[in-house]
């Protein structure tokens, strides 16, 4: 989980930490905790609260497809619902879909003139046609361990998610990247399109790989989506780095990317308010530091208030530079929220 805070010795701890709680050390290890104090945990925290792991053997089921293709009817009974009257793009291109006339204009295509019009009115006018945007999804789907361990839960999100986005780019004929990082980004398929290829896309997430450390900065600084085509870009992510003011520094470089970015911040209920008091050792998940202090009630008051600041900074980052955030805890009902997500303006959504 995330919290950083300071130990007895005014030490400041780094890194994702897994804890013992209880007065005996061999306390049972448990899930991502906080670490009270001064501000959230650089990467997450075990704690001494556990939650029983997930089977991913219902993750995408069929039942999971059936309910993306609702949400999916659902968004845009919403769309129509909300308009009234003819609604249509103000883009023209050069579909089959016939728009309106144009007076012809020196340098217009020629080949666009309507003759017939012409034959009647003698002048000259060109057609115009509805245009059909084709956008490039990118998927980036954060694998780090502290998106795994000790909160299994936010891994099933973010698979969740990625999986969700990817359909309704794929049913929406747009292009779909999937994207997964750690210390860097790798591209785990090719571009893909057409509905065909939303079996290949659950075959490959479905043996995706959790673990390593996360390095933002160089994830987002590397990332390059492409530039010849309007792109839509997904951060699925619990944002924790080395340090506290890593994420917004981060979040910097997406003012480069291309094309309209949502961050959605995956986060476990305890890592905001961990279950915590008493003797604790905690232990950082990615990389084995291990810290022991004891927690008060004050203590974990302090951590609730500096994740909460954590986060505003993070959503301040991202409004300064038009990035939309979206704070997404593991106990939300999915559908609700994913409908949530995409009536919020996405292109994805047709919003």
């Amino acid at each position: 989980m995330s919290s950083s805070n300071a130990d007895p010795t005014g030490e400041s701890p780094e890194g994702k930490l897994s804890a013992r709680t209880g007065s005996p050390p061999a306390a049972e290890r448990g899930r991502d905790a906080a670490f009270p104090g001064a501000g959230p945990a650089h990467r997450g925290y075990h704690c001494g609260v556990s939650t029983p792991a997930s089977d991913d053997d219902d993750l995408f089921d069929p039942a999971f497809l059936d309910r993306l293709r609702a949400l999916v009817l659902r968004l845009r009974k919403r769309r129509l619902l909300r308009k009234k009257g003819l609604q249509s793009t103000p883009a023209t291109g050069f579909t089959r879909e016939f728009k309106d006339f144009r007076h012809y204009t020196p340098h217009d295509d020629y080949r666009a003139i309507d003759w017939r019009l012409y034959a009647r009115l003698e002048r000259l006018f060109i057609r115009l046609y509805e245009e059909v945007q084709e956008f490039h999804v990118h998927v980036l789907l954060d694998t780090s361990e502290s998106m795994n361990s000790p909160h299994p839960e936010k891994r099933r999100t973010g698979l969740k998610l990625a999986v969700a986005l990817s359909a309704l780019g794929l049913l929406g004929q747009h292009r779909v990247t999937l994207h997964t990082m750690k210390d860097r980004v790798v591209s785990e398929l090719p571009p893909l399109k057409g509905q065909v290829n939303l079996r290949r896309i659950l075959d490959h997430v479905r043996g995706l790989p959790f673990g390593g450390a996360t390095d933002l900065e160089r994830c987002f600084q590397d990332f390059r989506p492409s530039r010849q085509r309007q792109g839509i870009i997904f951060v699925i992510s619990d944002l924790f780095g080395h340090d506290l003011e890593e994420t917004p520094r981060a979040l910097e470089r997406t003012a480069a990317w291309p094309g309209e970015t949502h961050v959605l911040h995956v986060h476990h209920p305890l890592e905001k308010s961990p279950a915590l008091t008493g003797e604790v050792e905690l232990v950082d998940v990615e990389t084995g530091e291990a810290r022991r202090l004891w927690l008060s009630p004050r203590d974990v008051e302090r951590h609730e208030a500096a994740f909460a600041e954590w986060s505003a900074a993070i959503e301040r980052a991202c409004l300064s530079r038009r990035v939309d955030f979206l704070p997404w805890p593991t106990d939300v009902d999915f559908d609700d929220a994913f409908l949530s997500l995409l009536s919020r303006g996405s292109a994805l959504g047709g919003a």
